[in-house]
């Protein structure tokens, strides 16, 4: 009931604003603006009835993005209302003894919102599908000669939910992973937002991206169940043992705080993965101590970490692991993202939150993400596909 009051007031006072401003200058002009602004609202009303209504199991695709749409049309339409009902309202309050309003607060709040609805609208249409291959060269010292150039895809967050409506495209990007050619495919976790039910077949699809030597994935915490609410253990249980069969049927091996060796060229390389539980500020990070027990024999170790503050937490100075990969952030879905500079509020809560680390000898790449979570845009946050090239870094070696 709080969202609908909310909803009727923004309503009602955003109407007072147009008239106030528009009405008397210029009746034409008020009535075009006026009719866009009531298409928005069917739009906003629209999502929110529906999501309302819908009496079906509330972690399905359908509902999931049906609830994100929601979010972002508020997004682009609520929010950029309010900025400019406080505007226009704060120029009536200016000149409350002189009467009217002040007609540059109200153009000043017009534009804003303007702005704000049109960067929402491009990135829910075109930032969150423009997908970008990062192409990263790692230069380890000590790597084995024989394994100079393997190419590795990495690959998060896919939270196939925001891939509803849209599986041919998720489609086609398994196919382009696949056409890179990769050695080995590693994914990083979060496949789902809340349940196993968001892979709505999606196993089959993300099966087609193939690699020579196998496909490795951990568990993100969205993949653990944390985010189911009114759930028992053993329903949260239960969620885990269905989200590891359908990973493992989309062609990867699970890793659940342990390790594989694989020996490829002769040389023994170590993968080892950690789960992620729990939400921000209060992650949990799985047993690394664990995952490397009796790990004694590896030429090359590979860390699988969902959440990267792990890295400085853990890994650097108190392991041998050369590699460690990771996502979890999104860039927070929202930045500065050019060739010479690059941010993002993430930063304040991920130190390392997009692109290549190095500490001594350590590296850590994080991942952007391939889907969204919760607003389904993306501005300057382009989502991510991966191409690493490990090389044996003859400098250093020669040192």
């Amino acid at each position: 009931m709080l969202v609908f009051a909310i909803l009727l007031i923004v309503e009602v006072l955003t109407f007072i604003v147009l008239k106030e401003h528009f009405y008397l200058r210029s009746k034409p002009k008020f009535f075009t603006i006026l009719t866009a602004s009531m298409i928005l609202s069917i739009l906003l009303w629209f999502f929110l009835i529906k999501i309302k209504i819908y009496k079906g199991f509330s972690y399905t695709p359908e509902n999931i993005a049906a609830h994100m749409s929601f979010l972002g049309v508020m997004c682009a339409v609520t929010f950029p209302r309010i900025i400019l009902s406080l505007l226009h309202f704060s120029g009536r309050l200016l000149r409350f003894r002189k009467g009217g309003h002040s007609r540059w607060l109200t153009g000043i709040g017009l534009i804003l919102a303007s702005l704000i609805f049109l960067i929402v609208t491009l990135g829910s249409f075109a930032g969150r599908f423009n997908f970008k291959t990062e192409r990263v060269t790692i230069k380890i010292k000590g790597l084995d000669p024989e394994i100079s150039g393997l190419r590795i895809a990495h690959l998060s967050d896919m939270h196939l939910a925001s891939f509803y409506n849209h599986y041919g495209l998720l489609e086609n990007l398994m196919t382009e992973v696949s056409s890179y050619n990769p050695d080995l495919i590693i994914n990083t976790g979060d496949f789902v937002n809340f349940s196993w039910r968001e892979f709505d077949r999606c196993d089959t699809i993300l099966s087609k991206a193939v690699s020579r030597y196998g496909n490795i994935a951990v568990f993100g915490n969205h993949d653990m169940g944390t985010y189911l609410r009114n759930s028992s253990g053993s329903e949260k249980e239960a969620n885990i043992s269905k989200m590891s069969e359908l990973i493992t049927a989309s062609g990867y091996i699970m890793l659940n705080d342990e390790h594989i060796i694989l020996n490829i060229k002769g040389v023994n390389i170590a993968f080892i993965g950690v789960k992620t539980e729990g939400r921000h500020p209060d992650i949990i990070h799985g047993d690394l101590h664990k995952a490397m027990e009796g790990l004694d024999n590896a030429d090359l170790k590979i860390l699988l970490a969902h959440d990267p503050n792990q890295w400085r937490q853990e890994v650097t100075g108190n392991t041998d692991i050369s590699l460690t990969l990771s996502g979890h952030t999104h860039g927070m879905q929202m930045g500065i993202m050019t060739k010479k500079y690059k941010w993002s509020p993430s930063y304040y809560f991920y130190p390392e939150w997009n692109g290549l680390y190095k500490e001594e000898e350590q590296f850590l790449y994080v991942n952007r993400g391939l889907g969204v979570l919760a607003i389904p845009f993306r501005i300057w946050m382009p989502p991510e596909i991966t191409i690493l090239t490990l090389e044996t870094d003859n400098a250093a070696g020669d040192s």
